[in-house]
């Protein structure tokens, strides 16, 4: 017989203690000792023990004046206590007895007696134990009002379900009968095998254990509610299950809803959406949408206002959602309620039933212009906007998961159009995506098999002629494609984190043919290599670390490096930027603002940055000639660079009016197919050296 908790010895003479410690060990007990009252005292104080054995005659605090104490604090079923006494003391032992000793053993100890009536202790005491855990678990099945009571008698298969029980489902009294058909034939097809499975487990197991199992169950009025059902097993003698009783428990609320918002969540709207469809089986012409829309920028917010302001823009998106869809009348149930759920994140869905799809277009158009106006989080005025696809119903889809991977495909699409924007989901886009996870996975085996490969572009002095430096900008390789340009991978490797890993690919790789090019042509100042950094890059908390191993490791000289940043990074916290962008600058790179005058930078962001040199966005420079203004714009952006200490880089040159009217305007650099095309590594060698000889001619 062992036992987790031990026999607490309390007795002042060590030969007594070690003599029943060890004939009680070979009886399967575990002992601990306490050689005084006050040791039994702390013993109890830090641990549990199963029952006491109390020698009355103890110096200091005696046998008789601990139980006094014990007895204060624990009763006899807790705690049993078997007093030891010598023969001819019975006044002790009947006032040990009055003081609620559970029983005696007389010295010198008869040790078969004694285990005797240690075991009758225990059993009693455990019998109570469990007493008192059946008592325990009732209260918990019938806890709360809102619960219903079930008891399934397993010998004769029927089952008492409680007023509450039949309620909670929308039933009389008399309506639900005692076979247990009446609670299985209404669990849902789904939920029934696992039901019935973890059942099943529980009747079979060795030992009871509460249950509680969820699971859904329908209502009178055709809806399922999500329950709990809480469970314990009795047995019989044999350890055979024969009844097993509990309660239930809605938990609908928890189950259905978005706890953030309030909305259906994605289990709720996938149940709405499959009843829209079986009805769509049975009237192939009932019209009805599934939106799927997307918060553009939402992780800009998170990322720089912290997530508890993006809990609360969720918030206002969510009421500005229900202030713009459909809502039926009081007492109108044939009218159309439009149902918005958040499936996650920032994305969210809504049900259009009983709308065609130039009406679901309406409904979408007002949405999105209910969420361009600014939202106020607590001080401050925040914007976004939502891209929204839409998939218009018809009896092709069979399931929920189809029709919403058309409405995000479409979304998708949006997206990629330049957000902020609806689009209507058609067979085309199912292709497009199809092609677009192929794409990805194999940009992901690109990165792994290194197929990427480098072309260089020269950056010329508008003043002299000469090569100064060079971009490196990275093309993919594909086995079976050839060559990919960018436009086509890199917002997908933006998208997928995969930049990161290929932009430290591509700042070694430049940084090790600069360093090649800088000792075969030797300038002063030196050549200069420019590489892009993402936004994505830019936001990695290694990047500085990295940056600098890589320096190390190809021994550039760090000032010849710049690290060209698009001007998109501004539309992040500026105080953030200003930290990331001062830790570069540390490194003594330089650094060059790319794409400017895209829209987001302004000159108290460039007073504020430590940018070295602006790159003039190539739009500016093809529309010179334009007579639109665009001259004057590249003219204030000269200025504003001369006022700010920085150096200008124009991109995208491709004639010689365009260069003469760059050189009128005393612009510094340039780039663009005039002077070169990007080239690979041997190729630009060829034209630096042909360029070297040129000039020694």
């Amino acid at each position: 017989m062992t036992n987790p908790k031990p026999l607490l010895l309390v007795d002042d003479d060590p030969t007594n203690q070690d003599l029943l410690s060890r004939r009680l060990k070979r009886a399967g007990y575990a002992t601990e000792l306490a050689g005084s009252g006050y040791e039994a005292l702390d013993v109890l104080a830090r641990r549990e023990v199963e029952l006491v054995l109390l020698d009355s005659m103890m110096p200091g605090l005696s046998g008789i004046e601990l139980l006094r104490q014990l007895r204060c604090r624990f009763s006899p079923a807790r705690l049993p206590i078997i007093m030891v006494t010598a023969l001819g003391e019975s006044e002790r032992i009947v006032e040990a007895l009055n003081l609620g000793a559970n029983d005696y053993i007389s010295k010198p100890v008869d040790f078969p007696v004694a285990l005797a009536r240690i075991r009758a202790q225990i059993d009693r005491k455990r019998a109570e134990d469990a007493l008192r855990e059946s008592e325990e678990r009732y209260a918990l099945a019938t806890r709360g009002a809102n619960d219903g009571l079930w008891d399934w008698n397993l010998e004769t298969q029927r089952v008492y379900f409680s007023a509450r029980w039949k309620a909670m489902l929308g039933y009389g009294e008399a309506e639900i009968g005692d076979d247990p058909q009446e609670w299985m034939s209404r669990v849902h097809k789904e939920d029934l095998p696992s039901l019935q499975t973890q059942l099943a487990a529980h009747w079979e197991a060795p030992a009871s254990q509460e249950c509680a199992i969820e699971h859904r169950l329908l209502h009178k009025d055709g809806s399922y509610r999500w329950m709990l059902s809480r469970g314990g097993v009795q047995r019989d003698g044999q350890a055979k299950a024969i009844r097993m009783a509990g309660s239930l428990t809605d938990i609908t609320a928890s189950k259905a809803f978005d706890p953030l918002t309030g909305l259906p969540n994605r289990t709720l709207f996938n149940e709405r959406l499959a009843a829209c469809l079986e009805r769509v089986a049975l009237e192939p012409e009932y019209p009805f949408a599934v939106l799927f829309l997307d918060l553009d920028r939402f992780k800009v917010v998170n990322d720089s206002l912290g997530h508890i302001a993006g809990d609360e823009l969720l918030i206002h998106v969510a009421q500005r959602l229900r202030s713009a869809v459909r809502h039926a009348p009081p007492g109108n149930r044939g009218a159309a309620h439009d149902l918005i759920a958040r499936l996650g994140g920032d994305e969210f869905a809504i049900l259009l039933e009983n709308v065609d799809p130039e009406g679901a277009i309406r409904i979408a158009g007002r949405i999105r212009e209910s969420i361009h106006t600014a939202f106020k989080l607590e001080s401050r005025e925040v914007f976004t906007t939502a891209s929204i696809g839409i998939a218009p119903g018809n009896a092709a889809y069979r399931t929920p998961t189809e029709i919403l991977r058309d409405a995000d495909t479409a979304m998708y699409k949006a997206k990629s159009l330049g957000k902020s924007r609806c689009e209507v989901f058609d067979a085309g886009m199912r292709a497009q995506a199809v092609a677009r996870l192929e794409l990805e996975s194999d940009l992901r085996r690109a990165v792994d098999n290194q197929e990427f490969v480098l072309y260089y572009q020269p950056k010329v002095s508008l003043k002299t002629g000469k090569i100064v430096g060079v971009e490196a900008l990275v093309r993919w390789r594909h086995p079976e494609r050839g060559i990919v340009p960018p436009d086509e991978f890199i917002p997908l490797a933006e998208e997928t984190g995969l930049i990161v890993p290929i932009g430290l690919w591509v700042l070694r790789e430049a940084c090790v043919a600069m360093r090649l090019w800088q000792a075969e042509f030797p300038t002063s100042p030196a050549l200069e290599i420019s590489v892009n950094v993402s936004v994505r890059q830019f936001r990695e908390p290694e990047l500085h670390a990295q940056i600098a191993a890589i320096l190390a490791e190809t021994q550039l000289d760090p000032a010849t490096l710049q690290l060209e940043i698009t001007e998109s990074v501004l539309m992040d916290d500026l105080d953030t930027v200003a930290d990331l962008l001062g830790g570069l600058k540390t490194l003594g790179v330089g650094l060059k603002i790319d794409d400017f005058g895209t829209g987001y930078a302004s000159l108290k962001c460039l007073n504020r940055l430590p940018f070295d040199v602006l790159k003039i966005d190539r739009s500016f420079v093809v529309n010179m000639a334009q007579g639109d203004g665009t001259g004057e714009t590249i003219r204030t952006i000269l200025l504003l660079a001369e006022n700010l200490g920085m150096e200008v880089v124009a991109e995208g040159i491709e004639n010689k009016d365009q260069l003469t009217e760059l050189q009128a305007l005393h612009c510094d650099y340039g780039q663009g197919y005039y002077f070169s095309p990007p080239l690979e590594h041997d190729a630009l060698g060829d034209l630096i050296r042909k360029a070297r000889q040129a000039e020694g001619d």
